[in-house]
Parts: C-alpha cells; sequence; structure tokens
C-alpha cells in the first residue's frame, strides 16, 4: 500500500515498518571546480528496501552507483559499486559489517522540538554529532515510523524515528537527503539476493588493503 498524501495532509498513527520501500530524493551541492551538473538535482536517488531483517539500499547519482544488501541475521553483507564502467562487488561478514560502521555507533543525537511537515508526516529536528564531537549534523526524524530493522542504516540505528530528511557531506560534496515516497507494499525476496556473477569480486580486507595502496 504506497502512502500517496496532497499537501497539507498529515499521518498520526505510529507506524513500524518491517517490510516496505522508502525513496530519498537527493540534491548534490559541490564546489566550483567539480562539473556543473553535480550542482543540481539531476536526478539522484536513494532507494531502501525492507523486509524483515534483510535490507537494500540502491543510491544512484552522477558519481555511479552504489548499493548495499545486508542480512541482519547473519550479519552477512555486500558492496556493489558500479563507476566509470567497472563493477566491483565487495563481500563482507558479520565483524566486517561491524569495523565498517563502528563510527556511526556512537553518534548522539540532541533532540529539538523544532518541526517541519515532510512528506506528510511531522518530521522534529535533531543534531547528529559525531563520537568524536568534532562533527555535527542535522537530521529530521518522523517518531511516528520505527524501523523494525535498526541495523539496515547504523547511521541511524539510536534515532528515534525514520530519517526523513539530512545532509551528509563528503569531501568537496555535499549530499541532502528527503523522503519523496514511502510505501508498504511487499518488496520481492530477490532484491535481498548477493549477485552470483557480472561482478569482479574481493572481500572487505582486499578493498581496505586498496584503498591504504591508492593513498
Amino acid at each position: 500500500m504506497a502512502i500517496s498524501l496532497l499537501p497539507g495532509t498529515f499521518l498520526y498513527a505510529q507506524k513500524t515498518i518491517s517490510e516496505g520501500t522508502i525513496v530519498y530524493d537527493i540534491a548534490i551541492q559541490s564546489g566550483s571546480t567539480l562539473p556543473a551538473k553535480g550542482d543540481a538535482r539531476d536526478g539522484a536517488s536513494k532507494t531502501v528496501y525492507l523486509k524483515g531483517s534483510s535490507s537494500r539500499t540502491d543510491q544512484v547519482t552522477f558519481l555511479g552507483n552504489e548499493t548495499n544488501i545486508h542480512d541482519a541475521k547473519t550479519g552477512n553483507a555486500v558492496i556493489l559499486k558500479e563507476f566509470s564502467g567497472q563493477k566491483l562487488m565487495i563481500t563482507l561478514n558479520k565483524e566486517n559489517w561491524i569495523e565498517k560502521n563502528k563510527h556511526f555507533g556512537d553518534i548522539k543525537f540532541e533532540l529539538t522540538n523544532e518541526t517541519k511537515i515532510i512528506a506528510g508526516f511531522t518530521a522534529k529536528k535533531a543534531i547528529a554529532t559525531m563520537a568524536n564531537g568534532n562533527k555535527t549534523f542535522i537530521v529530521y526524524y518522523a517518531p511516528d515510523l520505527q524501523v523494525a530493522n535498526k541495523d539496515y542504516d547504523p547511521t541511524f540505528a539510536n534515532l528515534p524515528g525514520l530519517p526523513m530528511e539530512y545532509e551528509i557531506e563528503a569531501g568537496s560534496l555535499k549530499f541532502k537527503y528527503t523522503v519523496s515516497k514511502i510505501s508498504f507494499d511487499p518488496v520481492l525476496v530477490s532484491r535481498f539476493d548477493f549477485p552470483k556473477s557480472g561482478y569482479r569480486v574481493m572481500t572487505y580486507e582486499e578493498n581496505q588493503q586498496m584503498k591504504k595502496g591508492t593513498k
């Protein structure tokens, strides 16, 4: 059942999302030295699929495509990257997944009473502070929407509601994510299958070594 709301229509009943699809529009801002298309919306999006303990996140931007598929029961995951015609699959076990996301585990959220309406839901403002205390970002979350599988995105595991809008900086780029659609329709199990072919495969450890070699 997809949510279709007219402006000024609000939902208040709390719902726990155990299965469904969440679509974010991404606005990308960049420095003047980067291509002009990096400063536009240019169709960039992030789609999150949830089904029980399985999650999948597809992010599509002018930089390339990246998919994360994770099984919270086993802890196993894959990261699929498609950039400049190359297709890479990075395999992760439970320990790798924890290592990859360890810097998100201690994010502290300062909750405020400031609100705004996003996709028909009342979203509250929170100020997120990274564990080292040196970096903060703003996130608006919907307390009326709770995600059953908190492992789908470790960044927001301690946030008391679904993140509806937030900004993340990566180098000279700033990505602003805003929910544009939420559906509670069933998600095909096949969306969470790990690919069997078509990708250059490497382990998480091999990928980390490759990153060190390029620094």
